[in-house]
């Protein structure tokens, strides 16, 4: 069958682990210096590990597969004891994987006698971890997870009259831009994930004023390999000046600066890169050109 996989380019893995421990499967090992994926049966494609890697080594690619067996997963988990079991527990209710939790739940009570741990205790603080978390009810992402900002406060932006944009074209959704259109010739590209603007509310004045954009989501949009041919068709063609990447803190923003880093890999141009991380709630939490 055709689905999502782990996939790890050894190339740029230098085996430092991080990604290990953020797999609660057990799918992946340190082989021989290099994270390994050990057994299709344990991927479960979701990407937990992908915002864990420092390398930016793993991606989640669609290839022929076997189907993840969760009882064949369980079963390898139980002799790592009560913490591991109840961490992919949790990790089944962010991801809303509620017919894989159902099967791990069924498997344990119908082992229960030989349990290495209090199934009930287990089940006690899985239940606390996902009530502690009303935002994963909806969807267990945690980067889709709701929240809410200043309910005590009124919004400090200037409200005596319309606030001008800086934007200077349009489309600007990575996969409707032109490369090649005049706008984009020398400028200073800042390229967002769909949410920064929402969160930001001095994007335009701090980042966009005399810049053009393209904004774009790496977990939701289709078709990305297009993605790394426009950037440097950017590069090369319209010979942009710098590229400042705006991520929100969530891990599946990790890959608008792959994108860059594999077009910057292919490009005969080099060309400058900021790398500006944006929290949930609007805050700059790291800015530095890379």
């Amino acid at each position: 069958m055709i689905r999502e996989i782990v996939k790890i380019d050894e190339e740029k893995c230098d085996g430092c682990g991080i990604c290990i421990p953020n797999c609660h499967e057990g799918a992946l090992q340190i082989i021989d210096g290099k994270a390994t994926l050990i057994s299709d049966l344990m991927c479960d494609g979701l990407g937990a590990c992908l915002g864990h890697c420092p390398q930016g080594a793993i991606t989640v690619e669609k290839r022929e597969a076997a189907a993840y067996d969760e009882v064949a997963v369980v079963k390898d988990i139980l002799p790592k004891g009560k913490n591991v079991m109840i961490a992919h527990l949790k990790h089944l209710r962010d991801h809303n994987e509620n017919e894989f939790f159902k099967q791990a739940i069924t498997y344990l009570e119908s082992n229960r006698s030989n349990l290495p741990f209090d199934l009930n205790e287990v089940k006690a603080e899985v239940h606390k971890a996902f009530a502690a978390k009303p935002g994963a009810q909806a969807c267990g992402c945690p980067g889709s997870a709701e929240k809410t900002f200043n309910t005590n406060q009124s919004y400090s932006g200037q409200n005596t009259g319309d606030i001008s944009s800086a934007l200077t074209h349009w489309p600007v959704q990575m996969h409707l831009i032109n490369p090649n259109a005049q706008h984009f010739h020398n400028s200073d590209l800042v390229l967002a994930a769909d949410c920064v603007a929402f969160s930001m509310g001095n994007f335009h004045s701090k980042f966009l004023k005399g810049k053009t954009l393209a904004i774009l989501c790496p977990k939701l949009d289709q078709n990305q390999n297009i993605y790394v041919e426009k950037i440097v068709s950017l590069i090369e063609n319209a010979k942009i000046n710098t590229i400042t990447v705006i991520m929100m803190e969530v891990p599946c923003c990790g890959g608008l600066l792959r994108f860059v880093s594999e077009a910057l890999q292919i490009a005969k141009r080099k060309v400058p890169v900021k790398a500006v991380i944006v929290s949930v709630s609007g805050e700059i939490l790291n800015e530095e050109w890379v």
